[in-house]
């Protein structure tokens, strides 16, 4: 999928559309054009009402916290695992119909036991970790503990791999980052 797609909001193409699409039918049925004014009404209305469901159920995408060096880019080529490269996908995306990003995920792992403790996945950004691409996965966590965190690193390497393993570490208070490095050996 094109980049400048996946950075569109299905939502607000579909409000625009079906409030261009009302106007120009209520303008007909001002001006007495019967046929224009029942296409702008039965196509119009829906389309709007379409976007104001889908705005409702709208996740926007994570942010990238930090431009990707070349170098970096050139690493994600070279070692980035599917899992990697799905995850960087799914997120940097619009989603529709979901609560929050990656939520299936930490509910497998134990690190979302509802949805007031859920930690929340802030940013995202990609760095060289001893020579290996790594993807930093930003969490806002003032519930989970790193104590937490870090007990769950073998699960998550094994739920993220092959060929990834996790290191977490707490940039600051209430914040967590976890990264997923490549391994080349795997």
């Amino acid at each position: 999928m094109p980049s400048f797609l996946r950075q569109t909001s299905l939502a607000a193409i579909a409000l625009i559309a079906g409030a261009a699409i009302t106007v120009i039918g209520f303008g007909a049925y001002f001006s007495g054009n019967a046929t224009l004014n029942l296409a702008g009404f039965f196509y119009g209305i829906p389309i709007l009402l379409i976007g104001l469901a889908l705005k409702s159920a709208e996740l926007l995408p994570v942010p990238i916290t930090q431009e990707t060096p070349p170098e970096v880019l050139k690493l994600r080529e070279e070692q980035a695992t599917d899992t990697q490269n799905q995850i960087r996908s799914d997120v940097t995306r619009y989603r529709y119909a979901e609560r929050a990003h990656l939520l299936e995920s930490l509910e497998r792992l134990g690190l979302s036991p509802n949805d007031t403790e859920r930690p929340v996945l802030e940013g995202l950004r990609e760095e060289a970790v001893d020579g290996a691409y790594a993807l930093i996965l930003e969490f806002d966590s003032p519930r989970i503990s790193l104590d937490t965190w870090k007990a769950k690193c073998d699960e998550m390497t094994t739920f993220f791999g092959p060929g990834v393993r996790v290191e977490v570490q707490q940039p600051e208070e209430d914040f967590i980052d976890v990264a997923l490095i490549s391994d080349a050996k795997a």
